[in-house]
């Protein structure tokens, strides 16, 4: 019998899980991913150490998505490049159209040093096999809908929808002969 701490990880299995989903539903299937060494991507993209790429079958060649890695080739700026991400570096996967995915914890480097007096980031994250690290294996993206953002003249665009007329009683037109 297997525990636990000896089966493999669920995050490939849900990556692959979502990026089915997004593509039977007419989806573009994005993965942000967390870049460090091991991650082979085009650096110029990469921005606060975070890439956000395109895994759709119209944007990729020879797409594998391993237990692993996640391999493809892909073109940036029309120069074909080789993608190799390990799996525990993609911090999420989510359909472009509308945000839905999942997010996944950061992996935190094994003896990652604090500075003394400074608290860490991740101090408030328990340590592996405590009794909430369940809790954190898989966290849902959420963005808002349309009716939840505040409309005001500071959030407006001129590209964007025309601001919605506040809530309450309607309006009523009387008609005067």
């Amino acid at each position: 019998m297997m525990n636990a701490l000896e089966s493999t990880s669920t995050r490939p299995y849900l990556i692959r899980a979502l990026y089915d989903w997004c593509t039977d539903n007419g989806l573009t299937p994005y993965v942000a991913v967390l870049v460090d060494d091991t991650v082979q991507v085009p650096r110029e993209y990469v921005k606060n150490g975070e890439i956000v790429l395109n895994i759709s079958f119209d944007a990729t060649s020879s797409l594998k998505l391993g237990n692993d890695f996640i391999e493809f080739k892909a073109r940036f700026a029309g120069s074909a490049r080789e993608i190799m991400v390990p799996v525990n570096r993609v911090i999420a996967i989510y359909a472009r159209e509308n945000g839905q995915g999942m997010a996944f914890p950061v992996a935190v480097p094994p003896g990652a040093a604090e500075e003394p007096g400074k608290p860490s980031p991740l101090s408030s994250v328990p340590a592996a096999g405590s009794a909430s690290e369940a809790e954190l294996r898989v966290v849902q993206l959420v963005t808002p809908d349309a009716a939840s953002v505040p409309q005001g003249k500071d959030s407006h665009k001129d590209d964007d929808e025309p601001p919605r007329p506040p809530s309450g009683p309607r309006p009523s037109l009387k008609r005067v002969k």
